[in-house]
């Protein structure tokens, strides 16, 4: 178990770097990450590569036995790199070049970035490839974050022509058909006429606007790929992480495909930043961490953990005392195994000087600084527990495609896909039901309940192993917008709604509608009882499958809104509209009684979580709330959290 500090001795005198390790290895401490923004440092002019600065950073740490995470620099490239070749800088959508002087400046296809970037990671790993005080190593630092994720620059365009040309095997004529593009007159005669999609008028064809997301996620995990295989070559051996941001539902870039490379994945683990009046709601803080545990289907890294409040302009919430402490074992209760803190000491300058640190910059050991300590020191007595996996019964899947085309077309403005997961993942969190959450393509074969919200697009791959697991006794959550495009974004012609989902859902969409309401229209359950749905409609009919509401209100109460169907020894259920909180609440109440996985009943913001096997076993119990609360026969202070041994 890695428990540390991130920390940038290269911003702070050389005299105060050995009284810093001290404090640092008397906060209880192993491991420091160092050197990920330190470009110039090592390489202040062209090919002359310097790393003693961080020789002695090295050396002192062994002499206190802290470990290294030792950070490949490319995030924040050298002022001397981008006066030589600017066009290594990222264009923004507006057509504006983005300026030197922040960090993820660059473009991930520009061959320049490639070729230094390739040339300070091998001076680097050929320096420190026999250190062994070198833990693992970090490749850039949280990628496609901050809008890094886009870019429309010649380097970009010229890349997706490329892409495309290679996609439709140098037809042209089958991106026109495929696209559609006899629709505004928009046929290619060859595909160096094919934009990127720049801000238009109106808005640019969805079947491009696919591919253009699919190429974005492409141009950075190949960027990844890069660094990884570039560290491997030379250090075979290495074990090699990513830091990732939070939010990566929301962004241009699928991580599991950043993760697939990588030995471990890693978080910057934010449940509050700058300008938020409070912190995400304690289910949302749970879901990013399953989140991350699900990218790779195994626990995770904490490479930046808060302890105080966070903002490069507008600070913002201070964690109260003990709460952040608090958030800290909510991440070793999900799966992290190793955790980092940012930073050790708060910056005095520079643009991150209101992110505050352990230490602020009066360097006066605090509040903050005995939590930490205190945390390390009880959280290695149950190593062996939280090194096991997390075990889950239930899966929420998402799809980076379909996300893509909801973003495309959101189709209502209150459409938010990654809250609908959110708000579905809440009735789980409540009754303290682990859930793992998946891109669709992972297996979930194992599981007992799988949702998988706003499918909008559907392989046929994914088809064939709904149809199985539910067959084979598993129960499928299905919702509005399931099936509704081709895998090119387009709108399948003859072929009813949910596509290749008829048999298996037991309904047809005959009608849609968007709402801009989340409580729009009643409806009518079985037994008479009356909830609201809102935000999209789906007007069911059924054809086999047992109704449980029925819309109520005028012209559409010969529709079903939400039904449930066996097929073979389980069963589908199809959501189709956005449920009430109750309502969801009620449904996936039912469902997880009709699958008998075990709930365990806590008050309103008390998380009871249980991790380990047979080597160890631990009940966690987690108090979100500003005030006491008891559970289980235990009593919890304000944000505070009790481990017990079982």
């Amino acid at each position: 178990m890695w428990l540390g500090v991130d920390y940038y001795p290269e911003q702070w005198a050389p005299a105060l770097l050995e009284s810093d390790l001290d404090t640092i290895a008397e906060m209880g401490c192993n491991i420091i990450r160092i050197a990920e923004f330190s470009w110039h440092l090592m390489e202040k002019t062209e090919g002359n590569y310097d790393f003693s600065f961080f020789d002695r950073v090295i050396a002192e740490a062994k002499k206190r036995g802290l470990k290294i995470l030792l950070g490949t620099p490319t995030a924040a490239i050298p002022a001397w790199l981008a006066a030589k070749h600017p066009d290594i800088l990222a264009v923004g959508e507006d057509g504006r070049t983005r300026a030197f002087g922040s960090r993820r400046v660059y473009c991930f296809n520009s061959p320049e970035m490639y070729a230094y970037s390739e040339k300070i990671i091998r001076a680097m790993a050929e320096h420190y490839k026999n250190e062994d005080a070198i833990a693992a190593w970090q490749i850039d630092n949280e990628l496609g974050h901050e809008g890094s994720d886009l870019c429309f620059c010649r380097n970009c365009r010229k890349a997706f022509q490329l892409y495309l040309a290679r996609k439709f095997q140098g037809e042209i004529d089958a991106l026109n058909e495929t696209y559609g593009t006899t629709f505004w007159s928009q046929e290619y005669n060859r595909f160096g006429e094919v934009p990127i999609p720049e801000a238009s008028t109106v808005a640019h064809n969805p079947a491009l606007r696919l591919d253009w997301e699919r190429f974005r996620s492409k141009s950075i995990s190949d960027f990844a790929d890069f660094q990884v295989h570039l560290l491997k070559e030379i250090i075979p051996d290495a074990t090699i992480t990513h830091d990732f941001p939070g939010g990566g539902l929301e962004k241009h870039v699928q991580y599991a495909d950043v993760a697939r490379n990588l030995d471990v994945v890693s978080y910057n683990h934010y449940p509050v930043w700058g300008g938020q009046k409070n912190p995400l709601p304690p289910h949302e803080i749970a879901f990013g961490l399953d989140y991350i545990r699900g990218l790779k289907g195994r626990n995770f890294w904490i490479t930046e953990a808060i302890m105080g409040a966070q903002g490069h302009d507008i600070t913002g919430y201070l964690p109260r005392p003990n709460q952040a402490k608090m958030w800290s074992y909510q991440g070793m209760a999900h799966g992290c195994e190793s955790l980092l803190y940012f930073r050790y000491r708060g910056a005095s300058k520079g643009a991150e000087q209101f992110c505050y640190g352990i230490l602020d910059a009066d360097n006066v050991k605090g509040r903050k600084f005995r939590e930490v300590q205190s945390f390390f020191a009880d959280i290695r007595q149950y190593e062996k527990a939280l090194s096991a996996p997390v075990q889950s019964d239930v899966a929420i899947l998402y799809d980076y495609d379909s996300l893509a085309a909801l973003r495309i077309q959101r189709q209502s403005l209150l459409l938010d896909a990654p809250g609908e997961m959110k708000k579905l993942y809440k009735v789980f969190f409540d009754a303290n039901v682990p859930v793992d959450v998946l891109p669709s393509e992972a297996d979930f074969s194992t599981y007992k309940i799988v949702l998988a919200p706003q499918m909008m697009i559907v392989k046929p791959s994914f088809r064939t192993k709904a149809e199985a697991f539910v067959k084979g006794g598993g129960t499928l959550v299905l919702t509005y917008r399931t099936a509704v495009k081709d895998e090119n974004n387009n709108l399948p012609f003859g072929e009813p709604v949910p596509v290749g989902f008829q048999d298996l859902t037991g309904v047809t969409v005959v009608e849609t509608e968007s709402l801009q309401e989340p409580d729009a229209f009643p409806l009518t359950g079985p037994n008479g009882e009356r909830e609201t749905g809102g935000i999209f409609r789906d007007m069911l009919k059924s054809r086999d499958a047992e109704v449980l509401y029925r819309y109520g209100d005028a012209f559409y109460t010969e529709y079903a809104a939400v039904t449930r169907k066996r097929w073979g020894d389980g069963a589908a259920y199809y959501l189709g509209c956005g449920l009430s909180a109750t309502a969801t609440e009620k449904l996936l109440r039912r469902i997880l009684f009709e699958t008998g996985i075990e709930t365990i009943e806590s008050p309103e913001n008390v998380e009871v979580i249980t991790r380990g096997n047979t080597s160890q076993k631990i009940r966690i119990y987690l108090n979100h709330n500003a005030y006491p609360m008891q559970t289980g026969g235990v009593s919890l202070e304000p944000y505070s959290c009790k481990i017990e041994t079982l």
